[in-house]
């Protein structure tokens, strides 16, 4: 079986230098083989090619994301950020650094399933980036429901001066977070977390129609 070699690269990184074939979303420079997409860079004997992320959540310093944990160590829980990263949320970051792995176990604070909402504190690409839970609004979630929309769409969301967003937390009387990541969580009723999922949905397919607004408000009332 051929040996792969697989890393994360954005546009203008240099994937591997030498005697290499560009294959897809990848030109050669010389003697370089570089990236033109954000994705996962592969190299199968001599042949390159990156695999893009499309659309998937790519992280950036002091975003604020969404997660859900789904494993802990001795040291550390790993948080699904909605990206072909895991966010790492270290114990020390959490319950100081006199934190004891043999006194304490992490699953007594955080365990599997449960809601976070954090921020990027450290990425380099090098490894999974670093998670915080120190700021207002961040921690652990207890009510809520969980949606995702493509993170180019999340601006239309919003809305200019935050109007869809308040649009539809006034009609519903719900309240949304929404993450850097593309993951909402919704408070509300049963009935209006319904509707939101139905606009939100509308939102993102729709999002370049003129009268978007006025079609949502419809939708929710």
């Amino acid at each position: 079986m051929s040996t792969i070699e697989r890393k994360y690269v954005v546009p203008g990184d240099t994937i591997v230098e030498g005697d290499y074939k560009p294959l897809i979303n990848v030109i050669k420079r010389n003697n370089r083989i570089i990236s033109t997409r954000i994705g996962m860079a592969e190299i199968i004997k001599k042949d390159v090619r990156v695999i893009p992320l499309n659309g998937t959540y790519y992280p950036r310093l002091d975003d604020t994301v969404i997660g859900i944990v789904v494993d802990s160590n001795a040291f550390a829980w790993e948080v699904d950020i909605n990206s072909v990263f895991f966010g790492v949320l270290q114990a020390s970051a959490v319950l100081g650094r006199t934190f004891s792995a043999s006194r304490k176990s992490l699953s007594s604070h955080f365990k599997t399933g449960d809601c976070l909402i954090t921020k990027i504190a450290s990425f380099d690409r090098t490894r999974d980036p670093l998670l915080s839970i120190y700021g207002p609004g961040l921690g652990k979630v207890n009510n809520g429901e969980i949606c995702k929309i493509s993170m180019a769409q999340i601006p239309r969301l919003i809305g200019k001066k935050g109007s869809m967003i308040k649009l539809i937390e006034e009609n519903t009387k719900c309240k949304l977070n929404v993450g850097q990541n593309g993951v909402i969580l919704i408070n509300g009723t049963k009935e209006s977390v319904v509707k939101i999922k139905k606009a939100i949905n509308i939102i993102e397919k729709q999002a370049y129609i003129p009268d978007l607004n006025d079609i949502v408000n419809n939708l929710l009332k």
